[in-house]
């Protein structure tokens, strides 16, 4: 699975292309970000990409989950977000 990080820098409609692009090829993505403005950017970019896949028939959900990772030799907490197509029952 494609992780893909999110910073409170990061561009929504770049990450939305890179989360449709995954979508479409790989068929799940993982968007992780740590802190509330990184966050802010990933749900926004997880909203746009909605609206891209959309006119396809592909219809998104996302599960959110905490993970603990290592930056600069500290454990920092992140969210991560599984990002797939909405499954019929």
């Amino acid at each position: 699975m494609d992780l893909l990080k999110v910073s409170s820098k990061s561009n929504p409609n770049s990450v939305a292309g890179a989360i449709a692009g995954v979508i479409r090829e790989k068929g799940i993505a993982e968007v992780q970000s740590v802190g509330a403005g990184a966050l802010n950017q990933a749900v926004k970019a997880i909203a746009i990409a909605r609206g891209f896949l959309a006119p396809l028939g592909i219809e998104l959900v996302c599960s959110p989950a905490f993970s603990e990772i290592k930056i600069d030799g500290e454990i920092r907490t992140a969210i991560r977000m599984i990002v797939e197509p909405k499954r019929s029952i």
